[in-house]
């Protein structure tokens, strides 16, 4: 065989071996799903992260035929079930759905059992919604401004619950008592859900949430809302000023969500996650529910949502570092 004989065999030779390599990979992502799907949630039931899960894991198991099972694993600021998928096997059958609270963590625990960039594959965020700045109604205020001046009047005489140390809402009361110049008193639960029932209870007298589980005890006038912590109001609650335009401007917080699997995922796998759940945030009747708690529908791609998680890890390294935010 000459020598140019030689080198065109070889290339057959290795075009047959990528493609018989490539092939297993096409087949699973056509094929895909054929088996039931977990979805961890790290955080508690009754918040933003476990109601999307179960509005759209039910729209992908009607779409799929497939059972999308709900795992609520909480604790350690939402570290036990993240850590739980970082180790799960790399096969679109482990997805895990996380806040912003995600790129928040590794500035408040120096030792985490995972690594928040290199563990995991971004397939899409879902959404970005603000917060709410809720007060139990015994806290004689109607009004960010007038919150700010009892603060001043009382230095670390009001006390705030959140989701625990260094949880997205820990971060957001701690930058709106900085930016006001006011100092508040920290009391951290076992996540959000937790918290809501120490404010009705009157145990905490303010606190930022999200409006999932705020709006539920407005009508009855269990909780009061003094502002929204994005730079716009929401349609759900137009009369409600933002916190930057009631007193302190400049103002804004919000949570995102987003849809993570562990990193060798294939990528034609992960693929087809996001455009069959990019799909589902974009129908009208999932759109609408989402609009009616106060949140912007996202729906980016993968290397959207991955940029997101890379200027977030940021972010808030920096300014939880500024804000000397660590876990008690």
């Amino acid at each position: 065989m000459s020598r140019t004989g030689l080198i065109d065999h070889r290339w057959w030779l290795l075009m047959i071996f990528l493609a018989g390599g490539s092939a297993p990979v096409a087949v699973l992502a056509q094929e895909y799903p054929t088996k039931p799907i977990r979805w961890i949630i790290p955080y508690p039931t009754g918040g933003t992260s476990d109601f999307l899960a179960r509005l759209i894991g039910q729209k992908l198991t009607e779409a799929w035929g497939q059972t999308v099972v709900i795992d609520n694993r909480s604790g350690a600021n939402g570290n036990i079930g993240t850590d739980l998928a970082a180790k799960a096997a790399p096969d679109g059958y482990t997805m895990l759905l996380v806040a912003s609270t995600f790129t928040m963590n590794p500035a408040v625990y120096p030792k985490l059992p995972f690594d928040s960039e290199r563990d995991f594959a971004a397939v899409t965020t879902l959404l970005w919604q603000p917060y709410l700045l809720a007060v139990h109604p015994s806290l004689p205020v109607t009004s960010v401004r007038q919150l700010v001046d009892l603060a001043r009047a009382k230095p670390g005489g009001i006390n705030y619950g959140s989701g625990g140390s260094g949880n997205a809402t820990h971060i957001a009361a701690e930058r709106f008592a900085t930016m006001a110049g006011v100092k508040l008193t920290h009391v951290p639960y076992r996540g959000v859900g937790p918290a809501i029932l120490a404010l009705l209870a009157g145990e905490v007298k303010l606190m930022w949430a999200s409006s999932v589980p705020i709006q539920p005890h407005l009508k009855s006038g269990r909780i009061r809302v003094l502002g929204v912590t994005g730079l716009k109001r929401i349609a759900a609650m137009p009369d409600v000023p933002t916190v930057s335009e009631a007193g302190v401007a400049g103002y804004e917080e919000g949570n995102w969500q987003g849809v993570l699997v562990p990193s060798r995922t294939p990528r034609a796998v992960i693929t087809r996650l996001n455009q069959e759940i990019v799909r589902i945030l974009k129908t009208p009747e999932v759109n609408a529910q989402i609009l009616l708690t106060g949140s912007d529908v996202i729906a980016n791609t993968p290397a959207e949502s991955a940029a997101l998680i890379r200027t977030d890890l940021k972010k808030y390294g920096d300014l939880i570092k500024t804000l000397d935010i660590r876990v008690d």
